[in-house]
């Protein structure tokens, strides 16, 4: 790795860092921001590439090891004094330790299906386009054991600044596919590799407790708060199946809702083996 102590921020290859408010441009450029210690060190722990460094000179102490260990020669590591990486936004977040890694290059629907598996688990989402919502979802993907998400062509990318912050770096755990017609994949899978499709619906026929069968091929659909999940995937799914509440309350916040999902079928598919 290449050590670089800067001065002032305006090195050209420190623009990712400069522009945290324009996560878009980011993702166009299939490149993300990790945020803070915990975030930094699940990038570091995974396999996912790493393009560069920004922290203060005790976060490098602290990380030199792992960064070491982890990085080739030719990854830049930029070092800055606390006062500077103060005028980068958000720095009660990153508290000055950030990196800038690659997003993975796009996988095809096929490659999320492994044959020596006997069941798998996948999250689909349409039309959620609140990045802390979705890095919620993200992170309750990893913790009940989802397999793959698959991310809708109306909704956000799970690698824009505030999503993976909400993941706390869960993200670079979890198989990301990227559908330009979230209608015609989620009738693939369903068609071809015999997966269940739920639909978590607020006024769904039954309720978590009561729907069987997911032992085999399952698919859950999440919706966007506004407006939840479009009539023509509504139509293709197997069930529509939703979590008993109060009569006080419409309905839960969607990455609420996904942690009980997750849990109560992860709960059942353990059981079941």
């Amino acid at each position: 790795m290449k050590i670089i102590k800067i001065e002032s921020l305006d090195n050209p290859d420190l623009y990712p860092y400069r522009t945290l408010r324009r996560a878009i441009e980011h993702i166009k450029k299939r490149i993300f921001v990790a945020e803070g210690e915990k975030v930094v060190r699940r990038l570091l722990e995974s396999n996912l590439s790493i393009e560069s460094f920004l922290l203060t000179e005790d976060w490098y102490e602290v990380l030199k090891n792992f960064i070491t260990n982890r990085c080739n020669s030719d990854i830049p590591v930029y070092i800055g004094t606390k006062k500077m990486l103060e005028s980068i936004v958000g720095f009660n977040l990153h508290q000055g330790i950030m990196a800038v890694g690659k997003i993975p290059e796009p996988i095809a629907l096929d490659e999320l299906i492994d044959d020596n598996c006997s069941s798998h688990f996948f999250v689909a989402v349409d039309g959620l386009t609140n990045s802390d919502n979705l890095g919620v979802i993200v992170r309750n993907c990893v913790a009940f054991n989802v397999d793959a998400l698959i991310v809708g062509e109306t909704s956000s990318s799970p690698y824009l600044r505030r999503a993976i912050r909400q993941s706390m770096g869960a993200v670079f755990e979890l198989k990301i596919f990227e559908s330009d017609n979230l209608y015609e994949d989620i009738r693939k899978i369903s068609q071809v590799y015999d997966f269940e499709i739920i639909a978590a619906d607020p006024h769904g026929e039954k309720i978590i407790s009561e729907k069987i069968g997911y032992r085999k091929n399952i698919c859950i659909v999440f919706g966007s708060e506004g407006f939840g999940i479009r009539e023509d995937i509504i139509a293709i799914c197997n069930e529509r199946v939703n979590i008993p509440i109060s009569q006080k309350i419409d309905s839960l916040n969607v990455a609420s809702a996904s942690a009980i999902f997750l849990y109560e079928i992860n709960k059942l598919r353990t059981n079941c083996y």
